[in-house]
């Protein structure tokens, strides 16, 4: 079984709570960035250890958190030593509106990982485009780049819709058997 890390900043729960589906499918280990933008004692061990490492932040004004912002920054010294390079790399998001800029988030965790040589693994999953398409569905907000989900900016954590969580914990479960194949 590959080592899968998610590392994620959430700043009022939404992002934590898509994580914790990702990491469901996934097989992974949650590891939060802390409201200063700081891992936890052996944060760095363990993403240097990882096969894959999967991010996540909320997109705010159309990117990352500042806190995943710093702890992007300070990933510098693995992208020094090529640390991780040739590890898979994936990403998702959560905004308040349906599009929210979030392709910009994604790309941001793309470019992060590219910097670092990484391999990026996608959705796999076919966007829910069809008349017969409800909101409650597969991908209904239709990114083949990373998981996206949407919340309303009033809603809570507990409000995410199910089907932008069976989104995430499907990504989960596609970065775990693409992890997988590459080990073998």
């Amino acid at each position: 079984m590959a080592n899968i890390v998610i590392v994620y900043h959430s700043g009022y729960g939404h992002t934590q709570r898509m994580a914790e589906y990702v990491a469901a499918g996934a097989g992974a280990t949650l590891l939060a960035i802390d409201a200063e933008g700081n891992l936890p004692e052996g944060g760095w061990d363990s993403l240097n250890s990882a096969d894959a490492i999967i991010m996540g932040s909320p997109t705010y004004m159309g990117s990352v958190t500042w806190q995943f912002k710093k702890f992007a920054d300070a990933s510098s010294k693995a992208w020094f030593n090529q640390t991780w390079k040739d590890k898979l790399f994936a990403g998702f998001t959560n905004s308040a509106t349906m599009n929210g800029d979030k392709l910009s988030t994604l790309h941001y965790l793309f470019t992060l990982a590219m910097q670092h040589n990484g391999i990026w693994v996608g959705t796999g999953l076919m966007p829910s485009n069809a008349k017969s398409a409800q909101r409650n569905d597969v991908n209904y907000v239709g990114s083949s780049s990373g998981a996206m989900a949407q919340s309303p900016s009033d809603s809570s954590p507990a409000e995410m819709l199910p089907g932008d969580l069976e989104t995430a914990r499907l990504f989960g479960e596609r970065v775990a058997q693409i992890a997988a194949r590459v080990r073998s």
